[in-house]
């Protein structure tokens, strides 16, 4: 039985195969709706994917983007005190019930804390299904404790990393979207009627539930103990389970159905920030802005959104976070995501 690689483990440039190659289902797909109550429309409707050209309907991509992420956990982060950040990721060939997903990470940066007792871990994780196609890849950085105190630190190395996946590095979808329908999706607002610094408020709050937390985190084959021994995690500063930063991202996805309903889905995962934990308990509130637009010569049926997705817990719902004069974030922050996403220019 692994019991995970602490930071004095790690070898920069080492390539890391990741246990275990994973067929997803629509159990799984329907499971995850559940879970999060996702409403848009090719993830819903099998006959409006086809007639936008997929073979079957796609499963969510950040479905997609968690089973790929929990298979690095073991190797990566069942140490870890902490998942900082992501960047540079893309997603590639759409994935479908029925497919294999297995993943494998490389080692890219290593740091240690001055402390000597943790260290700076970062990982560019691939994503592939049985047919050894990329579905996604993205760096990630988490800080990992030590376990041996006396091992040498190595010798520092932290790749400088891009702001954001450039415009024309978005890997445009195969699908052609001219003949969207709008009365099926739920809503007529496209690409062309969003603004650059448009702020959206989407609804009402959800309270987090244990169950779901300890449900979905398992349905990802996450097995980072710092969501499931609540007995360890009752002696920490924290007092109890931390809830999947994963699980934040998903229901930030289904909730921007209000004021998104059209996004057909992710093209690239800019960066982004777990700004503070969040328990069983809580209630969280999203907001999007529109932070940038790309249109593309040839094709005209489709554009991408940059958005800044926000998600705050326990607060005023109608109070959009933001930076304070200081340049913090409002402390009721508890993600900052940064996304391209696809959405359609007209509908037939």
């Amino acid at each position: 039985m692994s019991e995970g690689r602490f930071f004095e483990d790690f070898t920069l440039g080492e390539e890391i195969v990741h246990a275990t190659p994973r067929s997803l289902t629509d159990g799984d797909a329907a499971l995850y709706q559940a879970l999060y109550g996702g409403r848009h429309l090719l993830t819903s409707s099998r006959p409006h994917a086809a007639a936008c050209g997929y073979h079957d309907r796609p499963l969510d991509d950040w479905l997609v983007f968690h089973i790929i992420f929990g298979k690095s956990v073991p190797d990566i982060s069942r140490h870890a005190i902490a998942n900082l950040g992501y960047a540079e990721g893309r997603f590639h060939h759409p994935a479908y019930a029925g497919d294999t997903l297995s993943a494998r990470s490389q080692v890219i940066g290593l740091r240690e804390n001055s402390n000597g007792k943790s260290g700076i871990v970062m990982v560019r994780t691939t994503g592939l299904n049985q047919h050894d196609e990329i579905v996604l890849d993205y760096v990630r950085w988490v800080m990992v404790r030590k376990n041996d105190l006396d091992r040498a630190a190595p010798t520092p190395v932290m790749p400088q990393l891009a702001d954001n996946v450039a415009e024309h590095d978005l890997l445009l979808p195969e699908a052609d979207f001219s003949d969207w329908d709008c009365q099926a999706s739920g809503g007529d607002r496209l690409f062309d009627d969003y603004v650059i610094g448009d702020s959206l408020h989407h609804g009402g709050g959800t309270t987090l539930e244990e169950a779901e937390h300890m449900m979905a985190t398992r349905l990802y084959q996450n097995t980072a103990q710092v969501h499931f021994d609540a007995h360890a995690q009752s002696q920490t500063n924290f007092g109890k389970r931390l809830i999947y930063g994963g699980h934040i991202i998903s229901h930030a996805r289904a909730m921007s159905f209000n004021g998104l309903p059209n996004v057909i889905g992710v093209a690239a995962l800019n960066g982004g920030t777990h700004a503070a934990p969040a328990f069983a308990g809580d209630t969280i509130y999203g907001w999007s802005e529109i932070i940038d637009k790309a249109s593309f010569d040839t094709r005209p049926d489709i554009g991408a959104l940059r958005l800044r997705h926000w998600v705050s817990k326990n607060t005023d719902s109608s109070v959009q976070p933001s930076y304070l004069a200081d340049g913090k974030r409002d402390p009721s922050v508890i993600l900052e995501l940064d996304c391209w996403v696809w959405m359609p220019r007209w509908a037939g």
